[in-house]
């Protein structure tokens, strides 16, 4: 394929021909592409896993070129089966990944073009996410190989936060894993304070960056703010983990 082919392939969901002459279905491959959802069965759709999707944000989404929804004679846009897949693996990379909307755009270029090692499983039909599940601090600390009281201490120092039903987000998990090595080291709860304090720091640097773009009124603007802040803190976590490697290398 042609330099820039790849990219050209995500704007445009069509076949795409190999050099063999063969066309190439877009990704995902074997799933209906019968138009026939409209924006609030998507929004249904993908409510399970991503609670705070917005028409804005797939109209966003749409303009980047991430997705081609029909338009219908009357100008409403009408989604299939597969632009809802489609959907799901841009707004994980974004939640899971942080990755910039350049690269999933390059993802997915690849992923049409018939990359079999960059294509995901499509997941249709999703168990409860974990990352919208509640749990418990018992329940965190059988997940994580903790002990109870280890969470409660994270939770107490806030490195873990307890929302106002008592239960905990499904990062927490990782969270109180990361700990129990770090415990291994001599590295206690008390001392992630100042690594929280930090990362609430980057967070409201972003969020000054991003503030104007939320206060727009556009259709398009809550999603690009959201875009713009998953991009933000990746480079924020990048650049982090740039300072600690190089000052570990010095130790």
């Amino acid at each position: 394929m042609r330099p820039g082919a790849a990219r050209r392939a995500a704007d445009d969901p069509r076949p795409v021909e190999r050099a063999t002459g063969q066309d190439i279905e877009p990704w995902p491959r074997g799933i209906s592409r019968q138009a026939t959802m409209r924006i609030s069965d998507v929004l249904r759709a993908l409510a399970p896993e991503f609670g705070d999707v917005s028409h804005s944000k797939l109209r966003f989404l749409e303009e980047q070129g991430l997705i081609t929804p029909v338009r219908t004679p009357s100008g409403y846009r009408q989604y299939s089966q597969a632009d809802v897949e489609r959907l799901r693996y841009v707004l994980t990379e974004q939640r899971d990944s942080y990755l910039p909307l350049k690269v999933i755009k390059d993802r997915l270029a690849a992923m049409d073009a018939g990359d079999d090692e960059a294509r995901p499983a499509p997941r249709l039909a999703p168990a409860e996410s974990s990352a919208r599940r509640r749990w418990t601090p018992e329940q965190v600390a059988e997940a994580a190989g903790a002990s109870p009281e280890l969470v409660e201490e994270l939770v107490r120092v806030g490195a873990v936060e307890r929302s106002g039903h008592g239960t905990l987000g499904a990062g927490s998990v990782d969270v109180v894993r990361i700990a129990v090595a770090l415990s291994e080291h001599g590295i206690e709860p008390r001392h992630l304070r100042t690594l929280r304090s930090a990362a609430d720091r980057q967070v409201a640097l972003a969020d000054q960056v991003v503030a104007p773009w939320r206060g727009r009124q556009s259709q398009s603007a809550h999603g690009e703010a959201a875009a713009m802040a998953a991009e933000i803190g990746e480079l924020l976590t990048r650049l982090h983990a740039i300072w600690v490697r190089q000052g570990v290398a010095d130790l």
